[in-house]
């Protein structure tokens, strides 16, 4: 473990094997960084939410997975509720001037670019990318794997696996993301057709969603899921622009 000077690690905090914590940075009692984790300057984690009616005896805290990094001036504030955490998982990267608030959920592998901002209760999924500057709205889902391009505003559900970007304008699958994924090509034809049947303008998408798993017209566990995303969330969710699944080609085609 290295701790440089200047770096402020508050008693209580609980950090894992490897972790580095570099100088300005500081990291509250309320912490939990798993093993390997990396923290840049002036990072501050575990801060009190940003939320007026927080009590600040509660007892919550911010868990970190191991070998995430945390680049310079990101801050993330504690759970606002008794006995909970903000949580990021494995693997993220989180670029320099980004906000992740109270009751954040992240996934594992989940890269969050410079001066994205997300408000409380806000969940990522796996393998998700969020450009730089983007703005998610409090308690949206963004599904594994989606993209969020640069400077969106995000306020309605993203589903997993499809590119978002501007204000809530669902554009296609992430084709690229899932073939780096390793996902064969009969599972990318199950997502992109799965992808297509929520294609619609009108309509329930929970219930066509719902139809669809209980016909069972999805052998995949990754289109089974990306339908089952519409069975959650307490938000609407982004619908595709006209047309967004035929422009979806994978590269192969």
């Amino acid at each position: 473990m290295q701790i440089h000077p200047t770096a402020l690690v508050e008693d209580g905090a609980r950090l894992g094997a490897g972790c580095v914590i570099h100088a300005q940075a500081l990291i509250t009692r309320h912490c939990e960084l798993g093993d390997g984790v990396v923290v840049h300057p002036f990072a501050v984690l575990g801060g009190d939410p940003q939320d007026l009616s927080f009590d600040t005896v509660t007892p919550s805290g911010v868990r970190i997975g191991a070998r995430t990094v945390i680049r310079e001036h990101v801050t993330v504030s504690r759970a606002t509720r008794a006995a909970t955490a903000t949580e990021i998982g494995p693997d993220c990267f989180l670029m320099a001037g980004c906000h992740v608030a109270h009751d954040c959920r992240i996934g594992s592998r989940v890269v969050i670019a410079n001066a994205v901002l997300l408000a409380g209760h806000v969940q990522i999924g796996d393998h998700a990318f969020l450009g730089g500057g983007a703005v998610i709205h409090q308690f949206c889902r963004i599904g594994e794997s989606a993209m969020i391009g640069g400077g969106a505003r995000i306020s309605r559900d993203i589903a997993p696996f499809a590119m978002a970007t501007e204000r809530n304008a669902l554009i296609g699958l992430n084709v690229v993301g899932l073939r780096r994924r390793g996902f064969t090509r009969e599972v990318r034809d199950e997502i992109k057709r799965a992808f297509r049947a929520l294609d619609t303008p009108v309509g329930n998408l929970r219930q066509i969603a719902a139809h669809s798993l209980q016909r069972g017209d999805f052998a995949s566990a990754e289109a089974r899921s990306l339908l089952e995303f519409f069975q959650a969330g307490r938000r609407g969710f982004a619908r595709p622009r006209r047309g967004a699944a035929s422009d979806a080609q994978d590269d192969d085609d």
